[in-house]
């Protein structure tokens, strides 16, 4: 059984298509790459999976589980977790903090406890700053944990929304477009950093990615989107080579 299934997933805006007829199945364990220009309706497929948007038809069941229609904080409870294209951290918290949020859906005491301070309180506290420090060290931002979040030049913030969505312990995570903004060093650290995280974590990964050294990089499977339509899938070198990505990307004149 497909860890995620979306069968023939429609979104209209006010009669604009976004979406049509997306079906993709994600087994445990796969990292693919969903493509295409601007408007293609990437990130339209990532706000339906995590809730943000109900879609206008089609179904996506996550460990068999129905997601459509459940509110975001459900979706995220399941073990769904999530980047955005534009940056969305607590910009006046501490980058620590901003991690350590995350973390207390994990939290095992009661609110009379956290209130007496009790055992249990200062245990379990210790233990989720003790997992921030941890994931901060693995995007290299511990030398980082007291400096306000907005503070961060831009890369580093890509960095800190990664292990702020790590930190939710899921089992399926969605980039969307962590590269970007990023130089050429940048982006070859997270490269390896996303390889690394893939491994590790034993996550299934889903990503929308405009750099294709990143998606050639690392994506097993890829699906090419063109105004909200499927128009390829498949291997990278597949992909690569086949004319109508070629035509969506670079358009007619440039393959004629």
């Amino acid at each position: 059984m497909s860890l995620l299934s979306i069968h023939e997933l429609t979104m209209d805006f006010a009669g604009l298509r976004a979406v049509a007829n997306f079906s993709l199945d994600l087994a445990a364990g796969e990292l693919t790459a969903v493509i295409g220009p601007n408007g293609a309706g990437k990130t339209t497929i990532f706000n339906l999976i995590t809730g943000v948007y109900r879609p206008t038809a089609g179904r996506i069941t996550f460990r068999g589980q129905e997601l459509t229609g459940l509110p975001p904080y459900r979706i995220a409870g399941l073990g769904v977790a999530r980047t955005f294209q534009n940056i969305r951290l607590f910009k006046e918290l501490s980058v620590l903090d901003n991690v350590r949020i995350a973390l207390y859906r994990q939290a095992r005491y009661s609110f009379l406890s956290s209130l007496l301070r009790l055992p249990r309180f200062t245990r379990a506290e210790a233990r989720l700053r003790e997992r921030a420090w941890e994931l901060l060290e693995i995007f290299k931002l511990a030398d980082l944990a007291a400096v306000p979040a907005k503070s961060l030049p831009y890369g580093q913030q890509r960095r800190l929304e990664m292990a702020r969505a790590l930190a939710l312990d899921p089992t399926l995570l969605l980039l969307d477009e962590p590269a970007a903004g990023m130089n050429p060093a940048e982006v070859e650290a997270l490269l390896e950093r996303l390889q690394w995280i893939h491994r590790e974590f034993r996550l299934t990964i889903l990503l929308i990615e405009h750099h294709m050294r990143v998606v050639m990089g690392i994506a097993r499977q890829i699906k090419v989107l063109d105004f909200g339509q499927t128009i390829a899938e498949g291997t990278p070198d597949e992909v690569r080579n086949n004319p109508r990505v070629i035509e969506a990307y670079l358009g007619k004149e440039a393959t004629s």
